[in-house]
């Protein structure tokens, strides 16, 4: 079974939340408590999700008495592979993808080497096409929308007797 992890979805609400700081939320710095107590996530946990955040670039840390995080760039901009990646590291589905060697006791007589790098690059782009914005909005992803194309001569009139 594939799971995201627990400190990736605590990132997810995490970012959603810094995402609620205003009319310019890449601006508004919020505290790492204050995120705690608005989220529910314990606060070592959510201290920990934003240091790891903070190292890849995805929030900006601000010291001082008006310090905390804030967004490095609107939500929209940021996908769940760019969390994933930022919390878990890369996302492989096995030891061997991309060319890794570590961990794999048949390696070298494996009949399917190299092959789940088309299924990992499938999960890739499927995962960097959803925003963090589309997981806020509980919206259906632009791109996989498929616009509504009735049959011809089919009665476009949605409504229901």
């Amino acid at each position: 079974m594939l799971r995201v992890s627990k400190l990736t979805d605590y990132a997810v609400v995490v970012l959603t939340r810094l995402s609620e700081g205003g009319p310019c939320p890449e601006q508004a710095v919020q505290t790492s408590p204050a995120i705690s107590h608005l989220t529910g996530v314990p606060e070592p946990t959510v201290a920990k999700v934003l240091k790891a955040l903070g190292t890849s670039g995805l929030v900006i840390s601000q010291r001082g008495a008006r310090g905390g995080y804030r967004l490095s760039r609107p939500l929209e901009t940021i996908t769940v592979a760019d969390v994933i990646t930022a919390v878990d590291g890369p996302i492989a589905l096995t030891a061997c993808v991309d060319g890794g060697s570590s961990g794999c006791e048949v390696h070298g007589m494996c009949a399917v080497k190299g092959r789940w790098d088309l299924v990992n690059d499938q999960i890739r782009q499927a995962l960097g096409a959803i925003s963090l914005a589309d997981m806020r909005d509980a919206s259906i992803p632009t791109a996989f929308r498929t616009p509504f194309v009735p049959a011809e001569g089919a009665q476009t009139d949605r409504t229901f007797a």
